[in-house]
């Protein structure tokens, strides 16, 4: 019986051995002599008798036994062979007893390599076992800036914490991330539950994971995970079935395959051509008239940003009158978000707008639970797959600006106070020094943040330092009274406005509505693969502008309006031709711009910048829901 195993194992072999071969790779086992370079220090730290994932077993410490199997680690030697019959002998006493006796082996870079018990380990193997105990030395390589090697350092210091080896990531910052999810401080030790109760529920979802053909998806069973218990809470799961988890691993496949994708967002850059017949004739008296719910983290009292999402939402029903109803809610917390969506739904709304970043898992949850909802979410190169997002190309009004201020500046001094490090803003800084550089070449931009946890005065820092023309919060709400917005210069404790940037967020929602109502909206998605969608307009979608002070000098008004101009056709792009960061040449071809995806993951500043980004621990607590989904370091996962 034994040897008809042999033979079942030494055909798999010989497949996965002239597969590869026809495919131009090794066929047979890696060999970790050959991949460690030479004239290199490593350091050997022995871990101990370690729990293995046999599906991280991918090679052997030499070559002396590396042309008796596939890469597959099965068998590829005549069933003659003395090696064959040591085989059988295994896998007749692992049916009969089990394999018990540990192997030995190297861990390098998470994977592992066998110096004694090769012919266990593919035995194992052909019997779908999931581990196998083993003495492991792991070899640890200098640090180096690849991200390889960063990601494996990051595993390093997870593995310290938790000592689980089975897990693994393909973006940088994943295991931390993991540790927050399920819910550890950074730096805290797991204990034998936590690790009991952590392979007990990643057990569950990878077997449904890889059931419904998981493995056939290029990101790892770690990454898909990690999507999943932040998506639906990591306590949560511990008391679903295996069944429940099924269910939800079903209903959530297309945000995996979003995340096989490369988390590639498709950016609708501009608005679709609108139709122009009459609105009964878009929709007709059968169809279900749209109620429109919009999600708002605070009042438009308190706060500017909701303000002008609520200016929108006005915009919306005097543009559509009884075409549509709408219905907001105010003061609506991360964590309160899904159940909001969920009482708007019940409510009858079918189109839902949430406007912060912070609300994307509810939303994401929500849509997942009522596929014939649409929910849009306001956040910039979010990849998610049912869910659609949308943001405005703000850096085009901010390079507008900066050239005012370098025109107006008499001491070539100017200030830009930002307030979260989040994707697209560090555009929008680097956009203002331009603008301002294109005019004055000696023009400094001092970079202040507003969030940071010291919460200094900003505009006292920069008044400190001789700034007197500054960029501040886009705009007021009508109960303050403050004249400190846009774009002003102070003069002794006056402001007086130079220019002020607009978010049209009414005619934004117009567009995106007319696109549901005339059935566009289908036609935004790819026929060739599943991704996450992103409308992403600026001033030549009309949904963003800047109106200048009519103080202005004639000439720096014609100055803007030519350049206006440019936006407006598409004929400009702020980040083209020869670009330089604080350290260095960012691009040094001169008829080149910088791609979209390039421009929204900024993560360097202009030259003439005098500041720095700030990292996540320096910010506000109130500030972390939107660094956790939109900070610069979710363009690495």
């Amino acid at each position: 019986m034994s040897i008809m195993e042999y033979d079942k194992a030494y055909r798999l072999g010989k497949k996965d051995y002239q597969a590869r071969l026809m495919q131009g790779q090794q066929p047979t086992l890696k060999v970790l002599d050959d991949i460690l370079p030479y004239n290199k220090h490593y350091a050997e730290i022995p871990l101990g008798l370690v729990q293995i994932p046999i599906e991280r077993i991918v090679g052997t410490r030499t070559g002396g036994r590396s042309n008796a199997f596939a890469a597959n680690f099965m068998p590829i030697l005549s069933d003659k062979t003395e090696f064959a019959f040591k085989w059988a002998h295994l896998s007749d006493s692992h049916e009969k007893e089990g394999i018990h006796d540990p192997i030995k082996a190297y861990e390098y870079m998470n994977e592992f390599y066998v110096e004694e018990g090769n012919k266990r380990v593919s035995v194992l193997k052909y019997y779908d076992a999931v581990s196998v105990m083993g003495n492991v030395t792991r070899i640890l390589p200098p640090r180096t800036q690849e991200k390889s090697n960063r990601l494996y350092y990051e595993f390093v210091d997870f593995y310290e914490l938790s000592k689980v080896n089975y897990i693994w990531f393909s973006g940088l910052g994943s295991f931390a991330k993991l540790q927050e999810a399920i819910g550890k401080a950074p730096g805290e030790s797991w204990t034998d539950d936590d690790r009991l109760d952590f392979s007990f529920i990643f057990t569950k979802f990878s077997a449904e994971y890889k059931a419904n053909g998981g493995d056939k998806l290029p990101l790892t069973t770690g990454d898909a995970f990690l999507a999943f218990i932040v998506l639906y809470g990591y306590k949560s799961l511990a008391d679903k079935t295996s069944g429940e988890i099924k269910a939800l691993v079903v209903k959530s496949w297309e945000e995996f395959m979003v995340g096989g994708s490369g988390k590639e967002v498709e950016l609708k850059m501009e608005p679709v051509q609108e139709k122009k017949p009459l609105l009964n004739r878009i929709l007709p008296i059968s169809t279900t008239k749209p109620k429109i719910a919009f999600i708002y983290e605070k009042t438009p009292g308190s706060s500017a940003w909701t303000y002008a999402h609520e200016l929108g939402r006005q915009h919306i029903e005097a543009t559509f009158s009884d075409e549509v109803s709408t219905v907001c809610f105010e003061n609506i917390t991360q964590e309160s978000a899904e159940e909001t969506i969920e009482k708007a739904i019940e409510e009858g709304c079918n189109v839902i707008f949430s406007t912060t970043p912070a609300f994307v898992k509810g939303s994401v949850k929500s849509a997942i639970a009522h596929p014939d909802v649409r929910i849009l979410n306001c956040s910039l190169n979010t990849s998610h797959r049912y869910i659609r997002t949308y943001y405005a190309r703000m850096y085009e009004a901010k390079f507008l600006m900066g050239a005012i201020a370098g025109a107006m500046a008499d001491n070539n001094r100017l200030g830009y106070i930002a307030d979260y490090p989040i994707l697209g803003v560090i555009a929008n800084i680097n956009a203002f020094a331009l603008g301002a550089k294109l005019v004055n070449p000696r023009a400094e931009v001092y970079l202040e943040w507003s969030r940071l946890k010291d919460n200094t005065d900003s505009l006292a820092k920069l008044q400190e330092r001789d700034v007197s023309i500054i960029s501040g919060k886009d705009m007021n709400t009508p109960e303050d009274s403050s004249r400190y917005f846009g774009l002003f210069s102070v003069e002794g404790t006056y402001p007086r406005s130079l220019a002020m940037p607009l978010w049209h967020w009414g005619k934004f929602y117009e567009r995106l509505i007319r696109t549901i109502m005339d059935g566009a909206w289908k036609n935004d998605e790819s026929t060739d693969a599943v991704k996450a969608i992103n409308y992403w307009w600026g001033m030549s979608g009309g949904v963003v502008d800047m109106i200048c002070s009519q103080s202005l000098p004639i000439g720096t008004k014609r100055l803007v309006d030519l350049l206006k101009k440019n936006f407006y056709t598409e004929s400009f792009n702020p980040f083209s031709g020869i670009l330089y960061s604080q350290t260095g040449i960012i691009q040094n071809e001169p008829n080149e711009s910088l791609s979209a995806k390039d421009i929204i993951t900024m993560d360097w500043l202009a030259e003439n910048v005098i500041g720095a980004i700030p990292s996540p621990v320096e910010l506000m607590e109130s500030a972390q829901p939107v660094i956790n989904q939109q900070g610069l370091e979710t363009a690495e996962r």
